[in-house]
């Protein structure tokens, strides 16, 4: 019973993750060649930076990909690294738009967008197969959501399991931790937001230790964007180490307000599942005001930290 489980567990997982890779694919197809022309014109100040990141990730539906554009850029010299930084601050507002649309009931649209999907994916036309592509992967992404709420309840039912979400309630390091390495490992921040909602919409795990878990979750999503630094020039490292720091700097301040950010989002709704994703928009939008007036010395930390330091 225990292997069928968590047999189950990593299918869902596994296809959350096929259909946000089915769904980014139709989504670059229409327009990333246009983000990064965008991103390359519109972001010669922090503010257009993070209003250009904000949209064009809301829309790709993938912080990391925004992220390794600007990897890209600044390492071919297109983009200065301190103007990349107001794309950062805005990929990571703009990413909690696809835990925003997770957590509505949309579960009756399953069955219209595979259909959707399926046809438009046969037809040989380069939009409508982007449409398809956006169509089956949503489809995708509900079906795991149910299956990973389905899941909850019978997950936590087991003893040892049962004992460790009672420790992540209790303590909200634990959270961080899980979330942090849950997501370096499968390389995306919303999926386990996604299955820390499918935990709290059957009240196994509570508001403050979902929070923790997608507060972790935006230490772990940094991973990616190194992985794509690696062998590109120093500017380019720069802006895997910014959005590092910018992450850990925003968790770290947070520590201490998962309280207050928990009574703010409850406020807000009574769905466990809309208050984590509230909760995510509030700690990103708050983190990126905060620094956004601070771009130019937040910059020469950086610079200061990883590029005057490899080259002594």
């Amino acid at each position: 019973m225990i292997k069928e489980l968590f047999s189950l567990l990593a299918v869902f997982i596994a296809l959350f993750l096929f259909g946000m890779v089915v769904m980014r694919a139709g989504l670059f197809q229409i327009g990333e060649a246009k983000f990064k022309d965008v991103l390359y014109r519109l972001t010669n100040s922090a503010w257009k930076g993070l209003v250009v990141g904000a949209m064009a990730t809301a829309v790709l539906q993938s912080s990391s990909a925004i992220i390794i554009m600007t990897v890209g850029l600044v390492a071919t010299g297109l983009l200065a690294f301190r103007h990349s930084i107001g794309i950062i601050l805005g990929a990571n507002i703009g990413t909690t738009m696809t835990t925003e649309l997770l957590a509505l009931d949309l579960a009756m649209f399953i069955v219209p967008l595979l259909v959707i999907g399926l046809v438009s994916l046969v037809i040989p036309n380069k939009k409508t197969y982007s449409l398809g592509c956006l169509s089956f992967g949503l489809a995708c992404i509900f079906i795991a959501m149910d299956g990973l709420e389905t899941l909850a309840y019978p997950l936590a039912s087991i003893p040892s399991i049962h004992s460790f979400f009672d420790l992540t309630n209790e303590h909200q390091l634990v959270g961080i931790g899980i979330g942090t390495v849950l997501t370096a490992i499968i390389q995306s921040s919303t999926a386990t937001t996604a299955i820390a909602m499918g935990f709290m919409a059957d009240n196994v795990l509570n508001l403050p230790a979902g929070i923790a878990i997608m507060l972790g979750a935006n230490i772990g999503t940094c991973v990616t964007a190194y992985l794509a630094s690696i062998g590109s020039g120093r500017s380019a490292k720069l802006v895997a180490y910014a959005n590092i720091w910018l992450n850990v700097f925003g968790v770290l301040l947070f520590i201490p307000l998962i309280g207050w950010l928990s009574a703010l989002a409850s406020s807000l709704t009574p769905a466990p599942m809309m208050q984590l994703a509230h909760a995510s928009l509030i700690f990103n939008v708050i983190c990126s005001i905060i620094l956004l007036p601070f771009v130019t010395y937040f910059s020469r930390f950086v610079e200061w930290l990883h590029l005057e330091k490899s080259n002594a």
